[in-house]
């Protein structure tokens, strides 16, 4: 199976397969192979005979035979896109073509958020006779390194902490990070260096009031500090809802707990073992002197309690405000 960039590799150089069958939890990179093909493999007069996209829920197996056994009129290919191939009621009977695609046809097969089983005889056809490409999502802890190497094409750099920002506020989706990227970069001159002030800026996330710097003042006990930002979470709960506050910190005591009993210590293996950046190494570390392994699962104990809380049980009439003070009082004390 190759990678993106190997087939972004083949595609820039006109190396084409008869088939791409893209699926996958994470849309970023399939959408980014679908648009190239549609964009760059026609020249513009050549599309309006030769470029056909149709959508899943509006056909059938037979309806895309017949499109992919045309040929090309006046160009070398014709390109079909299925977009939401997922949505086909009888995908499987493509086998039949797929047993033997036109090299003239480029068939390409959007089958998003989910996997064709390997066992599947249209799997196996289509990875004899052509490309198939899982796009799997990224875990947490990958979102800063794919940043770095999505900043590093377009000559960018950022530094981690504003990193760290961005993969908090903005999970693991690809497609949303690399969105607000772009429009962060414009505004900035090329080969500028990210901070967290250019995040607040331009994307509206907060550099002092946020679950990053909430961790980082609970980690050294900042009772004045750790107040400050939940007196404005409880302000602004639609932009800090307390349950992702609260995930967040379970989270993050986790990795103090596992830190507790790691063997070795170095940088490096502490790094690995939490799946975190080097340069926050010293934060758990800090955070580790402050709260011993008893204190940390009493706390991790507490922070369920309070996420049920949060959801209504057990809890009549507190606000979140009340339950984040009430919570950041047992966690410090």
């Amino acid at each position: 199976m190759q990678t993106f960039e190997q087939i972004m590799t083949d595609l820039k150089n006109r190396i084409f397969q008869p088939i791409y069958f893209l699926m996958g939890a994470e849309s970023f990179y399939i959408d980014k192979i679908t648009d190239y093909i549609h964009n760059h493999v026609l020249k513009e007069a050549e599309k309006a005979f030769n470029q056909t996209v149709v959508y899943g829920r509006d056909v059938s197996a037979k309806d895309i035979d017949n499109l992919a056994r045309r040929y090309p009129m006046m160009a070398s290919h014709q390109v079909i896109i299925v977009k939401e191939a997922q949505a086909v009621k009888d995908l499987d009977k493509l086998v039949f073509y797929a047993s033997k695609p036109l090299k003239s046809t480029i068939l390409v097969i959007n089958y998003k958020y989910k996997t064709l089983a390997k066992n599947k005889k249209l799997y196996k056809e289509i990875a004899k006779n052509g490309l198939i490409f899982e796009s799997k999502k990224l875990y947490d802890n990958q979102v800063p390194a794919w940043i770095n190497k999505y900043l590093h094409t377009k000559r960018f750099t950022i530094e981690p902490v504003a990193s760290a920002l961005l993969n908090e506020y903005l999970g693991t989706d690809l497609s949303k990070i690399a969105n607000e990227l772009d429009k962060l970069m414009i505004s900035l001159p090329e080969g500028s260096k990210i901070s967290s002030k250019d995040i607040e800026e331009n994307i509206g996330i907060s550099k002092d009031y946020n679950v990053f710097e909430l961790q980082n003042a609970i980690g050294k006990k900042d009772v004045l500090k750790v107040n400050r930002i939940i007196d404005h979470f409880g302000k602004n709960q639609k932009e800090n809802p307390i349950i992702l506050t609260i995930n967040s910190l379970f989270h993050y005591f986790k990795k103090i707990l596992i830190y507790h009993f790691l063997k070795t210590k170095d940088n490096r293996s502490v790094a690995a073992a939490l799946q975190i950046n080097p340069y926050f190494v010293k934060d758990y570390q800090v955070a580790a002197r402050k709260y011993n392994p008893k204190k940390v699962v009493y706390i991790i104990s507490k922070l369920r309690e309070y996420d049920l809380k949060s959801k209504g049980l057990g809890n009549q009439s507190a606000t979140p405000g009340d339950l984040l003070r009430e919570l950041m009082f047992l966690i410090l004390h």
